[in-house]
């Protein structure tokens, strides 16, 4: 049995998918059954949440692998970021172990360091620290700059593209390597086939080509028909008027300081596409993917 952790997400529910229709048992940790949409029906299901380990106890039942994909870039209103990307990560590693699972597979931004200027990649980091402790295997996919066509950020630049001139944030130089979700669920699938490693691996998983956040953002809008000037923002007010819209909205606001920066902090991999063709993927360029 396999434990899947975010199957609702952007990349969880490509990952859903794909094991379905492999025929592998799936058993989801989900909060609310009704987002994994048709898989519910296909998988075994898992009532529980991250911030509350009690809630973990029967989803570990039998189960010889953990994918955790799950984290986020908001506080939510029973666990912060700190515990959903860090804490969350370390506690379901030691119960993976409690239960002799085989196989711990998880996800995190390249660049992650204790020292970040995110509070996810820090978190990331300190949890990266403790798996590394870990008395079974392990495999850390260490990624880009995950999209999809209509994900969250997407839409948003699309909707910023009605104004006659985008906002960026920062100066709009940030790199990333860009990887279309259904490539990154393809290496999580490729990660899973054989036998568990022998010890702890990681991959680094990146697109084919390295985008500035201007030229990534140019990109997304082109592909939906439009064409704006880009209008760098000054990090310090941006960062003030963001959180004062989130103190204000709490978590209805529609982008928060984390979110902004998600644009503006460099993930990148050295190795660029080596990793994820070694998993027998080969990762498709922005322009293809959007059309």
């Amino acid at each position: 049995m396999l434990l899947l952790t975010g199957a609702t997400g952007l990349l969880g529910h490509a990952v859903v998918r794909r094991l379905t229709a492999n025929g592998i048992p799936v058993r989801c940790l989900v909060r609310d059954p009704r987002r994994l949409g048709p898989e519910r029906v296909r998988v075994q299901l898992a009532i529980g949440d991250l911030a509350d380990p009690a809630s973990w106890r029967n989803a570990l039942r039998g189960v010889d692998t953990v994918v955790h994909l799950a984290g986020g870039s908001r506080d939510q209103p029973r666990a912060t970021v700190e515990e959903l990307n860090g804490l969350a990560a370390w506690r379901l590693l030691r119960a993976a172990e409690r239960v002799r699972a085989r196989h711990f597979v998880w996800i995190s931004p390249l660049g992650a360091t204790p020292h970040h200027p995110m509070r996810m990649q820090r978190a990331k980091a300190l949890a990266a620290a403790a798996l590394e402790e870990s008395t079974i295997p392990t495999t850390t996919l260490a990624h880009s700059l995950i999209y999809a066509p209509g994900d969250r950020h997407l839409r948003w630049l699309e909707r910023l593209g009605y104004l006659p001139a985008v906002p960026l944030v920062g100066r709009g130089i940030a790199r990333t390597q860009p990887l279309w979700a259904e490539d990154a669920a393809d290496c999580v699938i490729a990660a899973l086939d054989g036998r568990a490693p022998d010890h702890h691996v990681r991959y680094e998983l990146a697109g084919p080509e390295t985008l500035t956040q201007r030229e990534f953002v140019r990109t997304v809008l082109a592909a939906s028909g439009r064409r704006r000037r880009t209008v760098p923002l000054p990090l310090v007010g941006l960062r003030a008027a963001l959180q004062a819209e989130e103190t204000l909205a709490g978590p209805a606001a529609l982008v928060t300081w984390d979110d902004a920066q998600m644009l503006a902090v460099e993930m990148l991999s050295a190795r660029g596409t080596r990793d994820a063709e070694t998993l027998g993927v080969r990762p498709r360029r922005v322009a293809d993917v959007l059309g």
